[in-house]
């Protein structure tokens, strides 16, 4: 682990990473590819430890609140959090300045800044977004070794439910020849709609693969999944969209369950909502006349 001065912390959209690199070591992670310029090897987390310091001038600096987002490249929450705390802090300073955020993780240690989350929901908006791929633990633990379990995560959206946290989950990717069932995916959207989910994303039945991230996923096929990465060769050569054969038939589970539950299930609607900053009970200042 590196510990490096971040030159700015905010994207011109808003969103920030704490950290790159992850340790997680998700067999799929697209964050792998050589065009994104994270770390190599991935695992040696680089963490910006002057974040706070950068986002407390950036959110002082603006004109208008938003909503601030994390965790789309790299998880802001690997076991090193536990020590630096720049999550926390991070947090602490979006709820000083009465932000919003949107934060996307598959760790319990979430649950460490709870109180937090929900104290700025109760002011403004936070979005929890969790990522379930399987259904079966056991094969959780092979896809995603280092991070906490399906069942775990659910758990994580049960008591955002109980809170009142509004949440949104990844349900992606969905790999070919390993995950890629009714089987699987009718289990996953049972637990967003238990845990009352207001969006589920999904860009395909699928994966992507790319320089860097077809590598690593390719050895980890051959350390699980013995002769299927030469399946996945014969059959999508280097292709960057891997979809699944059974495509029609889960996107129609999807899309139908999606509907009559009530849950948002179109990307841009769901970025749409975790992107709209909202205060509630704001501050009413009376003129004296």
């Amino acid at each position: 682990m590196k510990q490096i001065q971040a030159k700015g912390i905010l994207s011109t959209k808003n969103g920030m990473n704490v950290y790159r690199g992850c340790t997680h070591g998700c067999i799929y992670c697209d964050a792998r590819s050589l065009c994104y310029h994270t770390p190599i090897p991935f695992e040696d987390i680089e963490a910006k430890i002057n974040a706070p310091e950068l986002l407390e001038k950036a959110l002082i600096s603006k004109r208008k609140k938003c909503m601030i987002g994390t965790g789309s490249m790299c998880d802001p929450y690997m076991p090193i959090e536990k020590d630096l705390q720049l999550t926390r802090k991070t947090l602490e300073l979006i709820d000083k300045h009465n932000f919003g955020v949107a934060i996307q993780t598959k760790s319990d240690l979430i649950l460490r800044d709870i109180d937090l989350l929900q104290k700025i929901n109760n002011k403004t908006k936070a979005v929890v977004q969790i990522t379930l791929t399987t259904a079966n633990d056991n094969l959780c633990k092979i896809v995603e070794p280092n991070v906490c379990p399906t069942s775990r995560r659910v758990e994580i959206l049960q008591e955002c439910k109980n809170r009142g946290i509004p949440t949104v989950v990844w349900i992606c990717p969905i790999l070919p020849y390993i995950n890629d069932t009714i089987e699987n995916l009718q289990p996953l959207l049972n637990y967003c709609k238990e845990t009352n989910v207001k969006g589920i994303i999904n860009f395909g039945m699928g994966l992507t693969l790319r320089e860097g991230n077809r590598e690593y996923f390719y050895a980890q096929l051959d350390k699980h999944f013995p002769g299927l990465k030469e399946t996945y060769i014969k059959t999508y050569g280097n292709s960057y969209e891997i979809p699944s054969k059974n495509s029609p038939h889960l996107f129609k589970l999807f899309y139908d369950f999606c509907h009559q539950n009530k849950i948002m299930s179109n990307p841009d609607q769901i970025f749409s909502y975790m992107n709209t900053f909202e205060e509630k009970n704001p501050v009413v200042q009376l003129e004296l006349f």
